[in-house]
């Protein structure tokens, strides 16, 4: 039985020389993690290896920020992002990441690597109030619909903003 982790408020903060590293298959499930990983979010490699990579999911991350990493993902880019993660004692931490695809010498994807390091002040306060929208919306919409209408939620923003998505990201960590 899993057991229900309750988020507090104290943030675990990377250093600026450390760096998350974590290997999943396909379906997100971790093959590869490595002591930093285990470090910061308060784990054993036991108990990390074999778990869906959202084991470190923290409440105040929108679903469909996720969705829109497995969109890229899947369709073959790599993809750059802020998250919110959930230490196994409730704390939280953040993330800039890049998720790269892993390909076998066919070109089929065989799994991701995910290279992780501590984000800007910056890029966390103008993140932050744009992941609360989207969860708000998700709550407001649905399950079933949430993901879906909180990426165009964030579409709509960027479009306000007249950058892609990946520009925005890349500006904010300068």
């Amino acid at each position: 039985m899993k057991r229900s982790i309750t988020p507090i408020d104290r943030e675990v903060r990377l250093s600026d020389d450390e760096f998350i590293v974590s290997k999943t298959d396909p379906k997100g499930i971790i093959t590869y993690t490595n002591r930093v990983f285990m470090h910061i979010a308060g784990y054993s490699e036991s108990e990390l290896l074999g778990k869906q990579h959202n084991v470190v999911r923290h409440p105040d991350m929108p679903r469909g920020a996720f969705r829109f990493l497995w969109q890229t993902l899947q369709n073959g880019d790599e993809f750059f992002g802020y998250v919110k993660n959930m230490c196994k004692s409730g704390a939280y931490y953040w993330v800039f990441a890049n998720v790269t695809p892993d390909y076998d010498a066919n070109g089929n994807v065989i799994g991701y690597y995910s290279v992780r390091r501590k984000p800007s002040d910056r890029a966390i306060a103008t993140i932050t109030p744009i992941y609360r929208e989207m969860l708000a919306l998700e709550q407001k919409v649905g399950p079933k619909d949430g993901p879906d209408a909180s990426i165009q939620l964030l579409l709509q923003k960027l479009d306000e903003l007249g950058m892609t998505y990946n520009e925005l990201i890349m500006s904010l960590d300068k």
